[in-house]
């Protein structure tokens, strides 16, 4: 599957992913008018509004864009009818030619590990029969419980051909309590204990966590290769370019999975060091700055009627920006 995603990217000339994060507030009061006549003001009438504005989202957009990325929680907090427009909208991505990154942040041990991996990912038997539950290309995977958590994901991917991308070091602001953390390795450690000097604090010999994480990903992306990239990726904010540029070194043949670019301040001109050299190696979400354009000042002159056309004008945009940023960088 990481083939295929850089076969649409090569395709499309087009580095990004299209968040499929969908909010009440986004759609417009015609759609759910609609819906809420048919269904009620239920779970299923909000579902069913989800799946109208998702659908012509996708159908103004998939010609121009390799991915999608639906965040599973937007679905979630509507029950089972959100997640039947979760599944629903996963397969109709699929039938336009787009790659599929569940957004869906699992992360477990064991038995639960596995079972998260095959949902997603996998095929899980059912009496004589292999059945695909939700069935997306890739999963982002928190990696904090180590490679107990990653390794029923790993078998996964080589067995459907799937990738993952694992969090390393996100867009939010508050990210840094835990990722930028000093880490001393353990033999460091054992010394200081030994020695009966203090450990607790940091050192100027360690490294931040979030780079520990990134030698982690290098090390799963070795064990799962595909042509010249891993199934193994990571997920790096835009919000922080240089730890970027350190991230892409230390992960030389994983995709980064770029968010934070756009509404939440992440400059097409910082995204340069997340790319190798042959103009690969990134792909830079965007979600509410396409599927709720509509509501910004530039695209407003579309009205809320026509939110598909002005998320389409605001992929286009996007596409020149990015692109623009790499031709002045490479």
């Amino acid at each position: 599957m990481i083939q295929k995603l850089i076969t649409n990217i090569k395709k499309t000339n087009a580095p990004i992913v299209v968040g499929l994060d969908p909010m009440l507030g986004y759609i417009p009061e015609s759609i759910q008018k609609s819906a809420f006549a048919e269904f009620g003001e239920t779970l299923d009438g909000a579902a069913e509004a989800i799946w109208q504005y998702n659908k012509k989202i996708i159908d103004a957009v998939y010609d121009l864009i390799p991915a999608v990325k639906p965040q599973i929680a937007m679905y979630e907090q509507f029950g089972l009818p959100g997640l039947t427009v979760f599944k629903k909208t996963v397969d109709y991505c699929q039938e336009k030619g787009l790659v599929v990154i569940g957004d869906v942040k699992r992360g477990d041990i064991g038995s639960t590990s596995a079972a998260y991996a095959t949902a997603h990912l996998g095929r899980v038997q059912v009496g004589s029969q292999l059945l695909t539950p939700f069935g997306e290309d890739f999963a982002t995977v928190n990696p904090y419980l180590g490679t107990d958590g990653i390794k029923p994901f790993l078998d996964v991917c080589r067995e459907e051909k799937k990738g993952i991308f694992v969090l390393v070091k996100t867009s939010n602001p508050s990210s840094g309590e835990f990722q930028d953390r000093l880490i001393t390795d353990s033999a460091s450690v054992e010394s200081s204990v030994f020695e009966g000097s203090s450990s607790s604090g940091n050192t100027a010999a360690g490294k931040p966590l979030y780079e520990v994480v990134g030698e982690k990903v290098a090390e799963w992306a070795d064990s799962c290769m595909g042509d010249d990239y891993s199934y193994v990726g990571a997920v790096v904010g835009a919000t922080y370019p240089e730890m970027g540029k350190i991230l892409r070194r230390v992960m030389p043949k994983s995709f980064i999975l770029v968010p934070g670019y756009g509404a939440q301040g992440g400059k097409a001109k910082d995204l340069a060091p997340y790319f190798n050299e042959d103009g690969l190696g990134a792909i830079v979400n965007s979600s509410r700055g396409i599927i709720a354009a509509y509501k910004q000042e530039k695209y407003a002159s579309f009205g809320a009627d026509h939110f598909a056309e002005a998320s389409r004008a605001a992929v286009v945009d996007m596409i020149e920006d990015i692109n623009q940023a790499l031709e002045n960088n490479f």
